[in-house]
């Protein structure tokens, strides 16, 4: 396959210098014989704040960018300098992607479908009846809705922000038409003990907040545990509940399956998923022998 048309990207946000997202893209689109450069915008580096999203925005536009990824903590301040947003990515109030076409700029969100993605490959038979997720930030957002994308029965969103969770709880409830209840951390405990999964959507476990959710103790071998922390790829709740002989799915086919989504919305080739995960472990490997 040979696209002659060279591609200009950049991942917008605090902190983007040492993403695995630009080297996943521009590997894979090698691979595809697709001209491609892919560059982080560290806004902390360059001393802007969230506020100047929409300069971002118009000099990425100006300087012939033809797409955008946006991360922490621009998601929902860019939706303001857009043409067109697609309706998930509005229902959600986040964006992920933004392409420019045309002067007109349009806005995605592939963290959702990346968590929706990564789940049907990697639990396709897990249970979902009784689901209990912890985290109702933006995060947490884009995987309860793919939660319930997905036909989750019953979810329990339980955070320490109970203000949160609630209009999270409400929206979700709305948008879809079932019931989504709250619960406060402390009965975490009794959630789980009658739930057949578990979605961890904090930054608890990242190499900069290690530790764990909750005890391991209250794992069990018919609880499945899904987390979307990546870095380490093996966090402390995934190294617990394999340990506990339960069903995991690690935070790495989130991060990948965001990306593939992202990369077919930017060139309109789809990539291959496989060979972008082979990639992204080894990155990951790089990494953690680096640190």
């Amino acid at each position: 396959m040979r696209n002659e048309h060279p591609f200009l990207v950049g991942l917008v946000g605090n902190g983007v210098m040492p993403s695995l997202t630009p080297p996943m893209h521009m590997t894979e689109a090698a691979a595809l014989g697709i001209p491609y450069l892919y560059r982080p915008i560290d806004m902390s580096v360059l001393g802007l704040d969230v506020d100047r999203i929409g300069d971002i925005v118009d000099w990425a536009e100006r300087l012939g960018f033809d797409a955008l990824n946006i991360t922490h903590p621009c998601k929902q301040a860019v939706m303001a300098h857009l043409d067109e947003i697609d309706p998930v990515a509005q229902a959600l109030g986040a964006v992920n992607t933004v392409l420019f076409h045309d002067g007109v700029r349009r806005g995605y969100n592939t963290d959702t479908t990346g968590f929706e993605r990564a789940f049907t490959a990697g639990m396709p038979d897990a249970p979902t009846d009784r689901v209990v997720q912890i985290g109702a930030g933006g995060a947490g957002s884009a995987v309860a809705d793919a939660l319930l994308r997905r036909g989750v029965g019953a979810l329990t969103l339980v955070d320490r922000d109970v203000a949160r969770a609630r209009v999270l709880a409400d929206d979700l409830s709305a948008r879809h038409g079932v019931s989504v209840r709250i619960a406060p951390t402390e009965a975490l405990a009794d959630e789980l003990a009658t739930a057949s999964g578990v979605v961890h959507c904090t930054p608890t476990g990242m190499s900069e907040h290690p530790g764990m959710p909750f005890s391991a103790e209250l794992l069990r071998p018919d609880l499945w545990v899904a987390d979307i922390v990546y870095r380490p790829l093996v966090t402390d709740l995934v190294a617990a509940a394999r340990s506990a002989g339960c069903p995991t799915l690690d935070g790495g086919r989130m991060a990948v399956y965001q990306a593939v989504d992202a990369f077919e919305l930017i060139t309109g080739v789809r990539p291959d998923a496989d060979r972008m995960t082979a990639h992204f472990h080894r990155l990951v490997a790089d990494h953690e022998i680096l640190i």
